[in-house]
């Protein structure tokens, strides 16, 4: 009997940059110079620091290990749970805090996003929100800036609740005004009838005591357009993309009720945890399900550049000034709290790297 029967065909040039012997990581960003930085948010892993710079091959806490030492008298200006991290491009890294270990509520005053300048790897600035806009089951998961509007830019912000309302939080960088926007649409919930099937398995809460209950996760994935006029995002739980002009975003005149008639609808990209933009306005997005990496072309065609078995959840993206698209793969779905408890995920998590040939997109 012939063993060797044909075989589903994988393809995509990915090279290892860092494997992760230690926390599971989930954001990466490469900054203008091409300095990388990590984030290890804390989901019950030992987490020694939540944010990190690979410095020659090495792991070292960023900007410092005190500011990610937890400081109950000073939560503003020490890192909680880093969920995301993004260097903008012009000198400064964003960190996105949830202050939300274990997806508690967040801790009240805690969640922030941090302005750290890369020259002096000093804090600069910290917007905080109100409890208006970070909720008691608020999930701060991924951020975009544009600094073409406003006098300082602007940011926007997935809340990808797993109890509450998802949405998208817009900031103004000048006076750190933030407001939610899509407040509990469907473009930014959960897709009810999603069923996500990963590695041919069903992934469902699965909990120690036995009981079940289905993976639900608002808006996760975020990308901004080239030329920051639009907005795409996508629910966790969900194969769809949306997209939206950041205009009516940020105009507040416009009723969030009437804003859901604003969205996009692209079509099915896959199931996607990050997204990213290039110079060209090409969107690549993770496709959890099926171990491979989709590029959205701004026609709306979809086209699948790697189809790779190391690629176990693709989380967050990056495009370095290198040209090359980094991401981490960090086997999320192994996690125990969807196998009864029983942790499948085997070391070491990864960041690779694909060459793409295009620069990421400017936020100026």
């Amino acid at each position: 009997m012939n063993s060797m029967l044909p075989m589903e065909k994988y393809f995509g040039k990915l090279e290892l940059v860092h494997a992760f012997y230690g926390a599971m990581p989930t954001g990466v960003t490469v900054s203008e110079t091409g300095r990388i930085f990590i984030c290890f948010p804390k989901w019950g892993d030992d987490v020694k620091f939540t944010v990190a710079e690979i410095v020659n091959g090495k792991l070292t806490p960023y900007p410092s290990l005190e500011t990610n030492l937890v400081s109950f008298n000073d939560l503003t200006r020490s890192f909680i749970s880093v969920q995301s991290v993004v260097a903008d491009g012009r000198g400064t890294l964003w960190v996105l805090d949830t202050a939300a270990p274990n997806f508690s509520e967040p801790i009240i005053g805690g969640a922030k996003l941090v302005a750290v300048d890369l020259d002096t790897n000093k804090i600069r600035k910290v917007y905080t929100f109100s409890e208006e806009v970070v909720l008691p089951t608020t999930y701060l998961n991924d951020v975009r800036f544009d600094f073409r509007v406003g006098k300082a830019g602007y940011a926007y912000i997935t809340d990808s609740s797993s109890r509450g309302p998802g949405a998208i939080i817009v900031v103004d960088l000048e006076n750190g005004n933030a407001f939610r926007r899509l407040n509990g649409a469907n473009s930014t919930s959960p897709d009810p009838y999603f069923i996500p099937k990963v590695e041919g398995r069903i992934l469902m809460n699965r909990n120690k005591d036995g009981s079940t209950s289905p993976f639900r996760l608002a808006s996760d994935g975020i990308a901004i357009s080239h030329d920051g006029k639009v907005l795409f995002f996508c629910p966790l739980t969900s194969r769809h993309l949306f997209s939206i002009s950041t205009e009516f975003l940020r105009d507040r005149t416009i009723p969030d009720r009437d804003l859901t008639y604003r969205v996009e609808y692209w079509g099915e990209k896959g199931a996607s945890d990050g997204m990213i933009t290039d110079a060209k306005g090409n969107v690549y997005a993770g496709d959890y399900e099926n171990n491979s990496i989709r590029k959205i072309l701004p026609n709306g065609t979809m086209e699948t550049i790697a189809h790779d078995p190391r690629i176990l959840w693709p989380d967050t993206f990056s495009i370095g000034p290198d040209q090359y698209l980094y991401v981490i793969v960090n086997q999320l779905h192994r996690q125990s709290r969807f196998h009864y408890g029983k942790d499948l995920r085997e070391k070491p998590y990864s960041l690779l790297r694909m060459k793409i040939g295009e620069l990421p997109a400017p936020s100026k």
